[in-house]
């Protein structure tokens, strides 16, 4: 259950829900106030010219004083046009004059003028909100007209088009169809919407779960597991960084397995090498201490003779065996600079002319005559040289040849040793 919490599949996909509700409850809230101020836009439209027409036909001022009988006439023709209508005789400066209304309920004295001027200034009615005396700080749709006696301007006819009664009753009947309405579709939409989220989540993650898996098996000791390209694009850049990061780690692996039997190979033949010499110097003074008294003087020399050369050979081979170590504990830094491979195998070759020579062995070198500069320690490669062409002149009969040859690389100079003898 925490593996398939913690997988990126439902971690997107918990994301993805979250997403849509806020989306969906963005998307409600945008709607409602939509729908509330298209009703409203329809109300003013419909209705924007209730006071002028008004006005036009009944006159509510007389010489500067209110007409009861006018103002109960408009009262009455406007109820009758829109029964939710609140109809207020303002005077110039916006202040209330009279009007019909519960009088406890009326809470400012003046409203503001701008909007009503906007209002009458306009050709085309805009969608444009007054102060309603009802509720201060409210602002609702409304019609508005001047009132003229002769060639002044004695006042404002100004009507609230939406009643208080009227925006209840709305307001009821809106929130019951919207939270109805809405939550049924808001619930469709979401179990819709997430069921072809869900879906185009487990396609999209697919190959992320594929890649996944391999991963694993590689981890695991399946070495040979590899991440199969489809398409094109990020996972398939991944793919082919991990295919090939996984051919270098594998031959690296090799080349480590390589270089761990050459040192137990090496290891082996050491050993054999050192109980050589260790063999023959004990045979020896074995023999010096049983036949002290009947060996003669020279044959007590030849025996110490051949002590002393099995030492000096076992002290090389312990010498070069404690090079080695320190050079794979990389205690020695080695000394490069750069020389001709031509020349020092010329060198080495000759210093072993003497011992082939006793030994009726040809040495040879084949080298093509511009081979470049190498940058190595030359003591340590001369070394190498050395111990290569012991172990061919250790190897190879009589009348035999062992050759050294040179060739060029793509970045080196590659040395090999070839000679008559087994193997």
């Amino acid at each position: 259950m925490k593996k398939l919490r913690n997988s990126l599949y439902w971690k997107i996909s918990a994301t993805l829900f979250l997403l849509l509700v806020v989306i969906g409850v963005v998307y409600g809230l945008i709607m409602s106030y939509t729908a509330q101020n298209y009703l409203q836009e329809v109300n003013q439209r419909l209705y924007g010219a209730l006071a002028d027409s008004t006005v036009n036909v009944v006159k509510p001022m007389v010489e500067g004083e209110v007409d009861t009988t006018a103002i109960q006439d408009i009262m009455h023709s406007t109820m009758v046009i829109n029964p939710s209508a609140e109809v207020y005789l303002l005077d110039t400066t916006g202040a209330i004059i009279t009007f019909m209304a519960p009088y406890k309920k009326i809470k400012l004295k003046s409203v503001d003028l701008e909007p009503i001027k906007t209002f009458i200034n306009s050709t085309e009615k805009p969608f444009i909100k007054g102060e309603d005396p009802r509720h201060p700080g409210e602002l609702k749709v409304f019609s508005a007209a001047p009132i003229r006696e002769e060639d002044y301007l004695a006042g404002y006819l100004y009507i609230i088009l939406a009643s208080e009664e009227q925006a209840a009753v709305t307001s009821a009947l809106f929130g019951s169809y919207f939270l109805d309405l809405g939550t049924r579709m808001f619930i469709i939409s979401l179990i819709g919407a997430l069921a072809i989220g869900l879906l185009a989540l487990w396609f999209l993650t697919r190959n992320l779960r594929r890649i996944v898996k391999t991963v694993v098996r590689f981890k695991e000791g399946d070495y040979q597991a590899r991440i199969e390209n489809r398409g094109q694009g990020e996972l398939t850049s991944l793919s082919n960084t991990f295919n090939e990061m996984a051919d270098t780690i594998v031959a690296n692996i090799e080349e480590l397995k390589s270089v761990e039997n050459l040192r137990r190979e090496l290891i082996a033949n050491v050993s054999h090498d050192l109980r050589t010499p260790l063999a023959i110097m004990q045979g020896y003074v074995e023999t010096l201490q049983i036949k002290e008294e009947t060996l003669s003087k020279e044959e007590r020399q030849h025996y110490l003779n051949i002590i002393l050369n099995s030492s000096e050979k076992l002290s090389k081979l312990i010498r070069q065996l404690f090079e080695y170590s320190k050079l794979e504990a990389k205690q020695i830094v080695p000394q490069k600079e750069p020389f001709f491979m031509a020349e020092l195998a010329q060198d080495v070759l000759q210093k072993y002319q003497i011992l082939a020579k006793e030994k009726r062995i040809h040495l040879e070198l084949e080298a093509p005559p511009e081979l470049p500069l190498v940058f190595a320690d030359i003591s340590l490669v001369e070394r190498v040289l050395q111990n290569l062409l012991d172990n061919a002149l250790k190897f190879t009969p009589e009348e035999g040849t062992v050759t050294m040859i040179l060739q060029e690389g793509r970045k080196n100079v590659e040395v090999k040793i070839a000679d008559t003898g087994p193997g």
